[in-house]
């Protein structure tokens, strides 16, 4: 039988890629943490990592052992937050996963507004796409997320939370500025500063843009909103948001596409197994504050 103080070795030493600072981060001597891993190799007869240029890689093996890992020592937390917050919710955690827009223009006002309902309630924010949030939805990785209410798979149920319009974004000199709307052709034929993979919004760009035969020129490549804002606002090109990110920006403009694009979001959660309290009370909290409760 697997030991979890094994796979909680064996998880920090993935993640850290080293036997010693996964052991600084558990407290535990260097020495203690390698017989854990000999052990736990001889027990499952595999090879669980690899060195190479003085880290540890995962094996195939050590990759399936490490998603079992997490799923593991994720229910083992949340049966520990679930016992304590039994008797009230003074304690506990919220772990939810949120698109950068939404975790900036969006949800703000609403995590304040759940902990100072909840004030012994601690709040962790995991900012990612919605495309790598559902994936850690479904891995087992996360309890709550913010994804497409059309991406939604069976295994998982959803509260609508809203509906918002994808524009393009440009500088005050664009010639698009005056537009009443730009065709995806013309927008696609830009010079573009885009998401990374992992956000809807740069999927879909080049599933338009390869739809249309079109080749991206992608000048500048980010998560942060704020340097995608400059860039913009210095000509150097132009990109596309949710509307709500620019509407306190005067010298960004907002273009429409000539066939409007809608995003639909939805907080999801897995229907296999229970939430924590914590997680229940920020679904209910949620399911208050949505458009039409």
């Amino acid at each position: 039988m697997l030991d979890v103080k094994w796979l909680r070795q064996f998880a920090a030493v993935a993640r850290e890629g080293n036997i010693t600072r996964a052991a600084q981060q558990l407290r535990l001597a260097q020495p203690a943490v390698s017989m854990t891993l000999k052990k736990l190799e001889q027990h499952l007869g595999v090879a669980l990592f690899n060195r190479l240029q003085g880290r540890l890689h995962l094996t195939t093996e050590g990759e399936r052992l490490y998603q079992h890992a997490q799923r593991i020592l994720h229910a083992l937390t949340l049966a520990e937050q679930d016992m304590a917050a039994l008797q009230n919710l003074d304690s506990g955690e919220v772990c939810i996963g949120i698109p950068s827009m939404l975790g900036s223009f969006y949800f703000p006002p609403l995590l304040m507004a759940f902990k100072h309902q909840y004030p012994g309630l601690s709040i962790k924010v995991i900012e990612a796409g919605t495309q790598d949030v559902l994936a850690q939805l479904c891995q087992g990785q996360l309890s709550l997320g913010i994804v497409l209410t059309a991406s939604l798979p069976a295994e998982l149920n959803g509260l609508p939370l809203l509906r918002e319009e994808m524009v393009a974004v440009v500088n005050a000199e664009h010639p698009a500025r005056t537009l009443p709307a730009i065709s995806m052709a013309d927008f696609l034929a830009e010079e573009l500063a885009l998401f990374r993979h992992g956000v809807f919004h740069r999927e879909y760009l080049e599933a338009m843009a390869k739809k249309s035969g079109i080749k991206l020129h992608i000048g500048f490549e980010s998560n942060l909103i704020t340097l995608l804002k400059a860039v913009v606002r210095q000509g150097f090109a132009i990109t596309t948001f949710l509307r709500m990110v620019i509407k306190d920006d005067d010298d960004l403009f907002a273009v429409p596409f000539v066939e409007p694009y809608f995003l639909d979001l939805c907080l999801a959660w897995p229907n296999h197994r229970p939430l924590s309290r914590a997680e229940q009370a920020f679904v209910e909290f949620m399911q208050k504050s949505a458009p039409g409760a």
